[in-house]
Parts: structure tokens; sequence; C-alpha cells
């Protein structure tokens, strides 16, 4: 049906413009559609982005192509919160990029069967759609994946997507305050291949959850738990009982990390065959005694030491005459005298030195 003008304009006097848009509010997609050809000033007011910020596809049409997306992408624009794509085979990298480039409010995404995406998707995601909140997606050759700073993130979205990733190798989450160990036990029962986690900032992961990730996942190669404050010499010791392949640790600001646990990393397969970057910046209950059980890491080629209050130069060098080939960056802040009385001059310290 087509409204003449005279109709028209009688409705539009009836029904002002934000009235119209209320109403369109709860209309579905198909509806919506209808509406939009009654006349010029409905196809206005029904395809306003502000009517369109949850879409399902998948009750509409799933033979879309990507240009639908995209066009999509462009009419709602940051009005979009939550999308389903779900069986839409035809969409791949270059419409989601367009998508996550025009819709950076989006918080829930579900891909299920969208068999064309890759790697290049997820990267446009994790880059563009810092609100993302929950991401349902089967992708089952999935091995990739950086979520860096997605602070939105949560352990519900990990679960689902290691439930649909099970060859996943790498996974960035750092910066994803939110999650805690629930997501390691996603990743530990789903995920047996991953190589690479990267967990920075995660401050309420703990023990229990590397637990049961490193007795799971013995292919781990990369681990980053920068200020993952909660874990313990607890935690190195599965991971050298269980990650053979382990070649890079950063445990940076994890102030429970001891002696002990340093002794159990080095004499472990890992540490003996593997193991070439440690990371121990601001570890504060590290001391020499450390230095010495890392004497026999015979592969280990970078040591991180800043601000590790404990550890004395002549500790390094005692463990560098032992590995002569590996470098360690330590930071030294003795204390300096105080200025003569009267004096101006600045107090200094040594520091950032490279050994």
């Amino acid at each position: 049906m087509v409204f003449s003008n005279n109709d028209e304009g009688l409705i539009n006097k009836k029904l002002p413009k934000e009235l119209l848009l209320r109403i369109f509010s709860f209309l579905d997609i198909v509806t919506l559609c209808r509406c939009a050809q009654i006349s010029k000033a409905w196809n206005i007011l029904a395809l306003d982005g502000s009517n369109w910020q949850r879409i399902d596809l998948f009750n509409f049409q799933t033979d879309v192509e990507g240009r639908v997306v995209e066009n999509i992408s462009k009419r709602c624009g940051g009005f979009l919160r939550k999308l389903s794509l779900r069986g839409c085979i035809g969409v791949g990298d270059s419409s989601l990029k367009t998508f996550a480039q025009n819709c950076r409010n989006i918080e829930h995404l579900n891909l299920n069967g969208c068999t064309k995406i890759t790697d290049s998707t997820c990267y446009s995601l994790s880059r563009f759609c810092s609100k993302l909140k929950h991401i349902q997606n089967y992708c089952h050759e999935l091995v990739s994946l950086n979520l860096q700073s997605c602070s939105r993130v949560t352990d519900d979205g990990v679960v689902q997507l290691c439930r649909g990733c099970p060859r996943l190798q790498a996974l960035c989450l750092s910066g994803c305050g939110s999650l805690t160990d629930a997501s390691l036990t996603a990743l530990a029962l789903n995920c047996p291949r991953l190589q690479i986690l990267e967990a920075a900032r995660c401050s309420h992961l703990t023990d229990a959850g590397f637990t049961l990730l490193a007795r799971n996942c013995h292919d781990l190669e990369k681990m980053d738990l920068e200020e993952c404050v909660l874990i313990t010499d607890r935690t190195l010791t599965q991971l050298s009982i269980h990650c053979p392949k382990l070649q890079a640790l950063s445990l940076s600001h994890c102030e429970l990390i001891t002696d002990d646990g340093i002794l159990h990393l080095s004499n472990s397969p890992c540490g003996h065959e593997r193991l070439r970057v440690l990371e121990l910046d601001n570890c504060l209950l590290i001391t020499d005694v450390a230095l010495e059980h890392l004497e026999h890491c015979r592969g280990l080629e970078r040591l991180e030491l800043y601000d590790c209050q404990q550890v004395t130069r002549a500790g390094i060098k005692r463990m560098r005459a032992q590995l002569p080939h590996v470098r360690v960056h330590a930071y030294f802040a003795p204390v300096t005298p105080p200025t003569a009385a009267g004096g101006g001059g600045p107090r200094l310290c040594r520091c950032c030195v490279i050994l």
C-alpha cells in the first residue's frame, strides 16, 4: 500500500516524527522494511539507525552477501548493539572489517556458521570494537585471536569462544581485566593445542586456573603473565611438570613468586632444554639464589630483572660466568647519601644497567 500525499500529510500531522520513531523502535526488521516502502517520510524514519540496534538476520535471510552487512553497518553506525549473522555463509573478512569500523559500539556478535571468516576478522574486531562483550563464533579452523585491551570481554564470551574454536593455538587476553579462572578452565578443557597465551594484567587469575591449564595444554611455548598478581610458585611448579616446550615466560610484577618457584622451573625439562626468555621485573622476593638456579638453563638468552631489589651485581656476574651468552637487563637504584647541608645538588642513582 502506498499513501497519497494527502494521506501522508494527515498521518504526519496526527503522528509527529518523535512518536513514529518510538513506534518503529518496537518493530522487527521485516516490518521496518515494509514500513519503509509506505512513503518517503516513513522510509527515512524506518531506516533511522536508532531503530536498528538489534538485528538477527537468521530470522530474516541467511543467504545475504557481504555488501548487505556493509550497508547495514553504514546505516546503523554507532547505534547497533547486537547483531546475529549466524548461518550467513556469504559474509567474509572484508565485509566484517567494514562492519567493525562502522559499528564500534557493538556488544553482542554472533558469527556461528560464518565459514568464510578468518583471523583477519578477529583482528578487525579486536582493533575497532572495544565494547564487545560476547562473541559467539564457532570457527573450528581458527588458530589465533587477539583480544588485547577488550576490557568488556567477560568469562562468558571466552567460554563460548573456546567451545567453538578447539584448534586455537594463540590467544591474547592481555588487559581483559574482568576475566577469572573460568576462562582458563574453558581453555584447558577445550583448546589442548594452545601454544601462546598472553594474559598480562588479568589480575583475577589464580594458581587454580593455571594448574588446570598446565595439566591440559602441554604444547604451551609462550606465556605472558605480567601483573597476574595472585599467582605463586605453585603455578611455576605445574608449568615445570606439564609444559616441557615452554620457551618464553613473563612473570613481571608477580610479587608472590620466590626463589623456590625459579628452582622448579630451572630443574624442569623446559628449563634445561627450551627456556629462552624469562622476565622477572618487580618480583621483589627474587634473590641471587634464583640466579644460581637459572645457571641450569643452558639455553637462556634474555633475563629481565628490573627492580628486583634483592638481586645484586655480584649475583649477576656469577650467573654470567656460567651463562656468558645471556643478556641481563637489570635496574639498580641504590640509596644515595643526602646532599650536603646547604647544597642544592640533585640526588642521583645509577640505573638501567644492561649487562
